[in-house]
């Protein structure tokens, strides 16, 4: 960086430490070095401590009991190789996504694990790309969890994720297998790349048995149970739906919550099915019928593919794990239904 720039290292390290007021012309030169080689100030490099090795988990929500599954598996598999695991959330927003990523690098930071999904605009992912690259250089591996990588085959991402298309065919193929031939599906963030693998497995399930996908039975949310209560409120208020496939347990739980409240009975006059299996699953009445993620071994695989590696191994390594239906109490055959909203008696 320093002949980049065309001065001294110790002139490039004090104008990236602050303790030197360079002339304008020289801190500039220093500067677009450091943005021409994607250059990442190692905070422990500079205040001259050893790095314990760190693995940062990155996630949408803290509080969500999915994401916080994964990171127990995380946290499991970098003790277990004796790294420092440190969590980290987004709010769901892109920005600070890739805010926090450079800062993990900053911290030195061994392995960044992204789970769960974002809104990927192509600048959003040419800025991960570069990202990746940053760390590939300096030894370090970036890390989808539970996420897609749609940002080319050529960057050094390794993913790890469920195969959630097979799950939602499965989840959506169990109610049809009920009798349920009005089948809603509570979706998440259209833009989420793991909503649309599981909007694509439940319209495949509706065509492979017959039925012509229906776009006023899909209805959207955030995948919270609130808006999982909102979205579920309009299915069954504008719609003849008998079964609602859900994208994830909590907005699962808001559906039963709605049903409840419009006088719906789960599951004698509408079942209802979820994704992930987190704990609440079976606390809910009913205990609810799900699609098993296996989101403690999703952790513990991204982990161990972000620190075992080998020089013989390829750029990026690509992991599917599978799922399976979880059936609980929560799906039944279709009551008769003569008007929405109204069964017959």
């Amino acid at each position: 960086m320093a002949s980049r720039a065309g001065v001294s290292v110790a002139t490039v390290s004090r104008i990236l430490s602050g303790a030197y007021t360079a002339p304008p012309a020289t801190h500039e030169r220093v500067m677009q070095a450091v943005q021409d080689l994607d250059y990442v100030v190692n905070a422990n490099a500079r205040s001259l401590n050893t790095a314990s090795g760190m693995v940062a988990m990155v996630v949408n929500d803290i509080t969500s009991p999915f994401f916080m599954n994964v990171a127990s598996g995380v946290e499991e598999q970098a003790v277990a190789d004796g790294r420092v695991c440190l969590v980290c959330s987004t709010q769901g927003v892109p920005e600070r996504e890739l805010s926090v990523v450079n800062l993990m690098r900053q911290r030195g930071a061994e392995a960044i694990i992204l789970v769960g999904g974002m809104a990927e605009t192509e600048e959003h992912l040419a800025q991960l790309t570069a990202a990746a690259e940053g760390m590939d250089r300096a030894g370090a591996r970036l890390v989808l969890c539970g996420r897609t990588w749609r940002g080319g085959a050529k960057a050094p991402v390794d993913v790890v994720e469920c195969d959630m298309e097979s799950g939602a065919f499965a989840a959506t193929s169990h109610l049809i297998s009920a009798g349920h031939t009005r089948v809603a599906h509570l979706a998440g963030p259209h833009e989420f790349s793991v909503a649309g693998q599981r909007l694509e497995g439940y319209e495949r399930a509706l065509r492979a048995h017959g039925i012509k996908p229906d776009p006023a039975l899909v209805a959207e949310s955030d995948m919270t149970r609130e808006s999982g209560y909102e979205a579920a409120c309009r299915l069954l208020t504008d719609t003849d739906a008998t079964a609602i496939f859900c994208a994830n347990d909590m907005s699962a739980a808001g559906t039963i919550a709605a049903a409840r409240d419009l006088g719906r009975s789960v599951p004698d006059d509408l079942s209802v099915i979820g994704f992930d299996d987190i704990p609440l699953a079976e606390d809910l009445y009913p205990r609810l019928t799900t699609v098993h993620v296996p989101q403690q071994e999703l952790g513990r695989s991204a982990t161990r593919l972000a620190l075992h590696r080998r020089p013989t191994d390829p750029q990026s390594r690509h992991v599917v794990l599978g799922s399976h239906v979880v059936v609980r109490q929560s799906v039944a055959p279709p009551a008769r239904l003569n008007t929405i909203g109204k069964v017959d008696s």
